[in-house]
């Protein structure tokens, strides 16, 4: 038995590339149908962690998968914006916390979220270097942005405008970082945390003016009147809110109306999730509550059909892989008509030969299942890592 193993082996090492085609090919038909089911089952694990540690979620009518996503995981909101006047409506309610989320900016690729340091206390982030954000402008950052911006706390980063040609509507502010967030594995370490009233002014819902009356300020000034002061357009807004101009800084319109994206909802106990619900599920008409567990759920039940499916192809696909490849030693069995007979001649019986050709085969299969293998276990030692990065 060993020597047939010894020639049959002697024999894939000579033809070394055929083999190892061979072997990846049928090493990669395996892996894909496990892999995927790895993958899709770690990330639906992912998925529906951050979504059962989310109570409720309030946002604005429209698609539940949409508005989720994007307040679990701090994507551009698709939807229209909320009023802040529900952040009130919650919290006067004696129900919940209401925790607002703005998520319209960001810094370069990095969203900006704009909420509230109850954020903070609901996710367990703490800061590992610098502090907390206490004035406006500042900002704290996620571990991963930290380390993709290479910046640490006395650096300052600058917001993205919302588009190219967007001059009016938004303008770069510039942000000191003040803090730096423990890494938790989530959504949250690729993100940039200020106050809700800093994305608000990064929308252009609130800015600072130059000193009119000031010495030195004339060219700024278009006319003097009755004892006003008309400002003239050379009077930009504020790029950077500093101690020394922080009391310009002053809102247009009514706090109440200002947008926010989303209002995640953290009831006393579930009695009172329970009430909350039973109030929004009476009033739909311009905003809905959600249970983002539900969602993720049903989200989550529609991969998993689309997974079985293409486990179902694969397998189709893997079937063939074998036929072709059962047709490869079939062809090659017969370009081997003279090596075959050489072997008869020096005394090898049908056996012997049938025992060498087998063995092939079996050497050949064994490498491509355990390829298989080792490419599923790195993604499944790795998979939550990757689903991470995505």
């Amino acid at each position: 038995m060993t020597h047939i193993l010894y020639l049959a082996w002697r024999y894939l090492l000579f033809n070394r590339i055929k083999t190892l085609v061979l072997v990846v090919s049928i090493g990669l038909v395996l892996f894909l149908p496990s892999g995927l089911h790895v993958l899709v089952e770690q990330g639906g694990g992912t998925l529906t962690a951050r979504a059962a540690a989310t109570p409720l979620l309030i946002g604005p009518v429209g698609s539940a998968s949409d508005l989720t996503l994007s307040s679990l995981y701090f994507r551009t909101p698709t939807l229209d914006a909320l009023t802040f006047d529900q952040v009130g409506r919650v919290n006067d309610s004696g129900l919940a916390l209401g925790i607002p989320l703005h998520l319209r900016y960001a810094v370069e690729d990095h969203p900006i979220v704009g909420t509230t340091l109850d954020y903070f206390v609901f996710r367990g982030l703490s800061i590992v270097l610098g502090r907390q954000m206490t004035m406006l402008g500042e900002c704290v950052l996620g571990a991963k942005v930290a380390t993709v911006l290479r910046v640490t706390v006395g650096d300052t980063v600058m917001s993205t405008p919302a588009g190219a040609f967007d001059v009016a509507g938004t303008f770069p502010l510039k942000m000191p970082v003040v803090g730096i967030c423990e890494s938790t594995g989530t959504a949250d370490d690729n993100a940039l945390f200020v106050d809700l009233k800093t994305s608000w002014v990064i929308g252009g819902l609130a800015h600072g003016h130059e000193d009119v009356t000031a010495p030195g300020a004339e060219e700024g000034v278009l006319r003097r009147e009755a004892g006003n002061v008309v400002a003239n357009a050379a009077v930009l807004s504020y790029t950077e809110i500093t101690p020394e101009n922080l009391d310009s800084f002053h809102f247009h319109g009514d706090p109440a109306l200002f947008p926010v994206d989303a209002v995640i909802a953290v009831p006393r106990d579930r009695k009172s999730g329970i009430l909350l619900r039973g109030r929004y599920q009476a009033d739909q008409t311009s905003v809905q509550m959600l249970v983002p567990l539900k969602v993720i759920q049903d989200l989550l039940d529609t991969v998993f059909a689309v997974r079985d499916y293409v486990v179902l192809a694969g397998v189709g696909v893997a079937l063939a892989a074998l036929a072709i490849t059962a047709l490869v030693f079939t062809l090659s069995i017969r370009l081997r008509a003279r090596e075959i007979e050489t072997i008869r001649k020096i005394g090898g019986g049908t056996r012997r030969l049938l025992g060498i050709l087998s063995a092939e085969i079996v050497i050949v299969v064994v490498a491509g299942v355990g390829l298989a293998a080792l490419l599923t276990g790195v993604v499944s030692r790795f998979g939550d890592l990757l689903i991470r990065m995505v």
